[in-house]
Order: structure tokens, then C-alpha cells, then sequence
């Protein structure tokens, strides 16, 4: 059972399908293309469209479509394959994007205080630990950090001596 959870806790109601050949979104959901797919649609002018973006695709090729773009879905198809978080500082740092970004595939509870310093707004998680330590808001981190983020800390002093001013 897949599970999207954002800062704000679980959502319900979420209405992206990633599109396989045996999924496809029905009436009241939205779908979420692979990059080849998507840029086919983006071509004809689409707006608020969800892309897929595997692990060796190439990020920087959805820099002109942007504004078309709802949700970008990072794949990480294992754990140890950590391409996703290059693409997500990407699309925050380089490329701009403030759309949300979401993780899918194998997302664990170690990973997601990393995906959210990443710039990942949003998480499908299927991991039944992950799901119970969501639920219990038991989040793991750590404290200070030696480099800054897509996403800025609250707290100046959270980050190492190096980087305050």
C-alpha cells in the first residue's frame, strides 16, 4: 500500500498515478508521464502535467517546460541508487523549479530528512517501517549540517561555523 506523505503529514485523496502499461489514470486522477511521454505533451502546450524522471535520465531537458510542470516524480528504484538526489538539487538550485517534487520507489525513513534537504517536498512511501514512523511523526536527523540545502534551515545556527556569516 503506497502512502504520500508531505511535512504536513499523510495526504488523502492524492490524485497523480504514475502511468505504467498496466496503470493508467482514470477520470479523477492525474497522470504522471515518463520524461520521453512528457515532452511529447509539453510540446502541444499542456499545462499542469506530472513527469517521471528515472534515475539516468537527463534532469536538465525539462528546463524549458518548467512552467508546465505540477509535480516532478524522482524515481529511486533502490536504495542504493541515490541519482535522484542530484536531480532534485537540480531542479531546485540550478533549474529553479518551485513545483513540488515528489520521491517514489524505494523510499526509507533513513533517507527522507536527506530527500527533504534535497529539495523533495513529497514522499510515496511503501516501506511498512517508514509508513509506522511517519505515522508516530518520528522523523530522523541530525542537528547541524556542514553544507546549505535547497531548502533553508529555520535556524542560521544549525549550520556549521564554515558557513555562518
Amino acid at each position: 500500500m503506497t502512502k504520500i506523505w508531505n511535512e504536513s503529514g499523510f495526504v488523502n485523496d492524492d490524485p497523480w498515478v504514475v502511468e505504467t502499461e498496466e496503470t493508467k489514470a482514470g477520470s479523477n486522477e492525474k497522470a504522471i508521464l515518463g520524461l520521453d511521454a512528457f515532452l511529447e505533451q509539453a510540446a502541444t502546450g499542456a499545462l499542469g502535467l506530472g513527469v517521471l524522471i528515472a534515475p539516468a535520465d537527463d534532469v536538465t531537458r525539462l528546463a524549458p517546460h518548467l512552467g508546465q510542470i505540477a509535480l516532478v516524480a524522482l524515481a529511486f528504484p533502490a536504495f542504493n541508487d541515490g541519482r535522484a538526489f542530484s536531480h532534485a538539487s537540480l531542479l531546485r538550485s540550478r533549474l529553479g523549479f518551485q513545483g513540488e517534487v515528489r520521491a517514489v520507489g524505494d523510499v526509507l525513513i533513513d533517507q527522507i530528512p536527506l530527500m527533504l534537504r534535497c529539495g523533495i517536498d513529497s514522499f510515496a512511501v511503501t516501506n511498512a517501517t517508514a509508513i509506522k514512523r511517519l505515522s508516530e511523526a518520528r522523523l530522523p536527523g541530525i542537528a547541524n549540517h556542514y553544507q546549505p540545502t535547497a531548502k533553508p534551515s529555520t535556524d542560521a545556527k544549525s549550520y556549521s561555523w564554515r558557513r555562518v556569516s
